[in-house]
């Protein structure tokens, strides 16, 4: 563990002494198209709210703010504490939603991430250089290191966690039809599929092409270089990295696998300072687009000021419940 922590900051060091050398034009553009990626998957994810509550009027620019927001602090806090912020802000915005429905509707995107992610994977793992889990021990981060040390250790958490799961539905079995009643109004946009294919999943395609045009001149300004290849294993390493969410955006993880991807493609410091470069560059983007849709849209000065009235709101419908 502390051998990985002390790779990465090295990387971070490299990263930062070899700022002269990054191509600022190919950032610029990079960042750019991170942002129209992440505006793509924001309008697929408020046309799910739209399905859901046809009668209500969404606005867009709300939608918009907390799933930006919601990125950005995921990018600094571990855990994808960010949803918690994302959920509270939708909320807030749709005053007739519920938390099941919006927790629902998450995982609508999940679909197309799947259909994506599977192939990607497929194709990584096929070019010979993508680390397979029995290696993942020898990469020098915690947590893939921890579960390729400890494959029965992490199968028992997983189930402990699947069987705490089913306790928990057991004893809230009461209010089991009315939670299940607006689980299904989250996700009712899967029952008209031609709607589904337009609104979603053609919409988040559409953002996937900027997503791989934002890694592709991520990989230019830092040296690397542009190529169909490079960008699928890129979103090779991405896959993996949202799977293991236990570090802010996946740092850690995404530093140690494209090390071990792109190692003999250029020199070590390059790969190196690129690394963590993406990330930073990434997480510093995303943050402020964030903050800045935070303050603007929603007048919140700070993502702690968001999270406590989330926890002040969620306490004061526990009590009006049981009242």
């Amino acid at each position: 563990m502390i051998a990985g922590i002390g790779s990465f900051f090295d990387a971070v060091g490299q990263f930062f002494g070899g700022l002269a050398q990054i191509h600022p034009v190919s950032l610029l553009i990079g960042l750019l198209c991170f942002g129209i990626y992440l505006t793509f998957r924001a309008r697929a994810f408020f046309n799910v709210l739209r399905a859901a509550y046809p009668a209500e009027r969404i606005e867009f620019r709300r939608i918009w703010g907390a799933y930006i927001s919601a990125y950005g602090f995921n990018n600094v806090i571990p855990a994808r504490g960010g949803d918690v912020i994302k959920a509270y802000l939708v909320r807030t915005s749709i005053p007739s939603s519920s938390y099941p429905a919006i927790g629902a509707a998450f995982f609508v995107e999940a679909g197309f991430d799947l259909a994506m992610g599977v192939p990607i994977l497929i194709f990584a793992f096929s070019q010979g250089v993508f680390p397979t889990p029995p290696e993942w021990a020898d990469l020098g981060a915690f947590d893939l290191s921890l579960i390729a040390a400890n494959p029965r250790l992490s199968l028992f958490v997983i189930t402990l966690l699947g069987v705490a799961g089913l306790i928990g539905f057991a004893m809230l079995s009461v209010r089991v039809k009315a939670f299940w009643g607006r689980v299904r109004q989250g996700v009712i946009i899967l029952s008209n599929r031609p709607r589904y294919f337009r609104e979603v999943f053609g919409l988040q395609f559409v953002g996937w092409l900027f997503r791989c045009t934002a890694f592709w001149f991520l990989l230019e300004a830092f040296n690397v270089g542009g190529s169909v290849k490079n960008v699928l294993l890129v979103l090779g390493v991405n896959a993996v990295a949202s799977a293991l969410p236990f570090t802010p955006g996946g740092a850690g993880v995404q530093q140690a696998f494209l090390v071990k991807v792109f190692a003999g493609t250029a020199s070590g410091a390059t790969i190196a300072a690129y690394s963590v470069g993406q990330q930073i560059a990434i997480a510093c983007f995303s943050l402020g687009v964030g903050f800045v849709a935070l303050v603007t849209i929603f007048k919140f000065r700070s993502f702690k000021e968001v999270v406590n009235a989330g926890k002040q709101a969620r306490a004061q419908e526990k009590a009006t419940a049981i009242g």
